[in-house]
C-alpha cells in the first residue's frame, strides 16, 4: 500500500483512539511508516495549544479568551521521521509539550468547544486525500467517523503509568504512584467531558496492549489494515 503508487481505493484512513499513556502516538507513527501513510498526532496539537496558553498566562476557565486566541493562532504540523513537530505562530512547541505541567492541564483546555471545533476541522482537512493514520481520543467517533479502520487501544492504568514513567524518569521528578494517580484522573476527565468524550466507536477494534510489545501492536494494526484493503480490492 505504497502512497506514491497506490490507487485511490488502496488508501484508507486509520483512526487510533485510546486513553492517556496507551502508546497511541508511538504505534500510530510506526503504522504510518509501515503503510507509507501520513501520521497526524492530534494530541500534540492540543498539547501545543495548552503549552502556549499556559505560557501566556491564560487560564482554561477563561473560555472566551482561549477561544479568541486559538482562532488567531497559526498552527502548523511538520512531519518528521521520529517526531511530528508542532509550530504555534512559527515557534516550535514540540520540546515543551510532554512536560508534567502540560500533561496535567491539557484536558482542561481540550474540552473547550472552540478549541475542539477548530482542531477537528484542521484534522479533517488533513485526511481528505486519504492515506492518513491519526491518533487521539475522539478520532473514530467525532473527527473521522467514516475512517475505514478504527482501533481503540487500551492498557491497564498500571501498565500505562509504567510506560510513561520510563519516558519521563530522566527528565522529570516523578514517581510511578503519582503517574498512576494522574492517569486515572485523566481517564475520568476524558470520559466525563461533555464535548467529544473518550469512548470506543461502535465499529472500532478493541486492542488491549497490556501484555503486548510495540512490534506486536503495530503488526496487529497493519495486518488489519491490509486485510481491509485486500477485501475492498477483491470486491471492486
Amino acid at each position: 500500500m505504497d502512497r506514491q503508487g497506490a490507487h485511490t481505493y488502496d488508501r484508507i484512513n486509520v483512526a487510533i483512539d485510546g486513553p492517556a499513556g496507551a502508546g497511541k502516538s508511538t504505534v500510530a507513527r510506526l503504522v504510518a511508516r509501515k503503510l507509507s501513510y501520513i501520521y497526524v498526532d492530534t494530541g500534540a496539537m492540543y498539547r501545543a495549544i495548552t503549552w502556549y496558553l499556559l505560557r501566556e498566562g491564560i487560564p482554561s476557565e477563561e473560555h472566551a479568551t482561549v477561544d479568541r486566541m486559538v482562532h488567531e493562532m497559526q498552527i502548523e504540523l511538520i512531519p518528521g521521521e521520529d517526531v511530528q513537530r508542532v509550530l504555534i505562530n512559527g515557534e516550535d512547541a514540540t520540546p515543551h509539550i510532554r512536560s508534567l505541567q502540560v500533561s496535567g492541564q491539557v484536558s482542561q483546555y481540550s474540552k473547550i468547544e472552540g478549541v475542539r471545533t477548530l482542531l477537528s476541522q484542521l484534522q479533517r482537512q488533513m485526511a481528505l486525500r486519504k492515506g492518513v493514520v491519526m491518533d487521539g481520543r475522539d478520532i473514530g467517533t467525532t473527527v473521522l467517523p467514516d475512517a475505514e479502520v478504527k482501533i481503540f487501544m487500551t492498557a491497564s492504568v498500571e501498565e500505562r503509568a509504567l510506560r510513561r514513567y520510563k519516558e519521563l524518569k530522566d527528565t522529570e521528578t516523578v514517581t510511578l504512584q503519582q503517574l498512576e494517580h494522574d492517569i486515572a484522573a485523566r481517564d475520568r476527565l476524558d470520559e466525563g467531558r461533555e464535548i467529544s468524550p473518550l469512548r470506543r466507536a461502535e465499529d472500532a477494534v478493541l486492542l488491549d496492549t497490556t501484555k503486548m510489545d510495540i512490534d506486536q501492536v503495530v503488526e496487529a494494526i497493519v495486518s488489519h489494515c491490509r486485510t481491509f484493503v485486500n477485501g475492498e480490492r477483491n470486491h471492486s
